[in-house]
């Protein structure tokens, strides 16, 4: 394998490129960021892509703290958020054509013991996710899995309820199986995990919004800050860009190496306190995963893509889950 190293008269701009903490994400950045470990230390190997004085830095994080950060602070020059997320940063970030997660048919799920599935599956899903006595673990409540799991049970109220306990994503699952929630919305690798720890599926939201709009449900972007430009140079914006692809298309051109560079983050989501118990995380896990996460969506979410992502916002917004998204631009 040929390593391009930027030459020394090249003027060097950095750029953050924070990113979720689970495989897919991983899987797509290394060829521009260099291969880091999952607490953002670097390895020993740089990029593998000539970048051409953009400098990424890969910063792993969890995606609600991404999404917090974004709202609070906005630093972070190229940012994982979820798409309800996007919607309260729309004037500082815009969404890249590039590097979002989409699932045609299958997406975040809610996942409980097998009495309440039972109970889900024998009266109707949504009247037992209204239930003010059932207590659900979310991810984070401006997590794109939330504002599926609002506009599914109907009630725009809902986003302020106690009920509704946030955690990180990993360990989600863990507090299902240990009685601190009745119920789960679990994104990310968790989509695949639960049945390890007894759980059972209560409904998937990625199956609902399909069957709902015909639509592939869009849950996380890739977002650059609008002033690149303006603070980095002209032209600083469309290069990041078009580096973003070329780092995909590498990384799916090379799977096995971008898989094996995978794992040590699946192990240590894995291995995280009140993280979900279910064993090792298995090669062939994680390859399923990124398969799932890491698509033609992913490459370029095209006009469908785009749709889907202004029916889901505009929907939101009219359920007074989200602010109005307005005209959605790609960049």
């Amino acid at each position: 394998m040929t390593i391009h190293r930027e030459q020394s008269h090249v003027t060097q701009t950095p750029l953050t490129l924070a990113h979720s903490p689970d495989p897919d994400d991983a899987f797509m950045w290394w060829p521009i960021t260099g291969k880091v470990r999952p607490d953002g230390t670097p390895s020993s190997q740089g990029p593998v892509l000539d970048t051409g004085g953009l400098v990424f830095r890969a910063l792993p994080a969890d995606i609600e703290a991404l999404n917090r950060r974004a709202a609070q602070v906005g630093d972070y020059e190229i940012t994982a958020l979820s798409f309800r997320a996007w919607s309260d940063v729309k004037d500082r970030y815009v969404i890249t054509r590039c590097g979002s997660s989409f699932g045609d048919g299958f997406g975040p799920k809610v996942i409980a013991g097998p009495l309440l599935a039972a109970k889900a599956s024998a009266r109707s899903v949504r009247s037992v996710l209204q239930d003010p006595g059932v207590r659900i673990a979310i991810p984070g409540r401006r997590t794109t899995a939330f504002l599926l799991l609002n506009m599914l049970i109907e009630g725009a109220t809902v986003a302020d309820h106690a009920r509704f306990i946030e955690m990180p994503f990993d360990q989600v699952i863990g507090a299902v199986a240990g009685g601190k929630a009745d119920a789960g919305l679990v994104i990310h690798e968790g989509q695949l995990l639960f049945k390890d720890a007894g759980l059972e599926l209560v409904v998937d939201l990625g199956a609902w919004w399909k069957e709902t709009t015909g639509l592939p449900v869009p849950l996380g972007c890739n977002a650059a800050r609008r002033d690149l430009d303006s603070t980095h140079g002209p032209g600083t914006l469309t290069r990041a860009a078009a580096l973003l692809r070329r780092s995909i298309e590498y990384a799916l051109a090379h799977r096995e190496e971008s898989i094996e560079y995978t794992m040590p983050f699946a192990l240590a989501n894995a291995a995280k306190p009140g993280a979900q118990a279910s064993g090792a995380p298995t090669r062939e896990r994680v390859d399923m995963y990124v398969g799932m996460y890491v698509n033609r969506w992913t490459l370029d979410m095209g006009d469908e893509g785009i749709e889907a992502v202004s029916r889901l916002l505009r929907s939101g917004h009219a359920a007074g889950l989200c602010p109005n998204p307005g005209r959605i631009e790609i960049l």
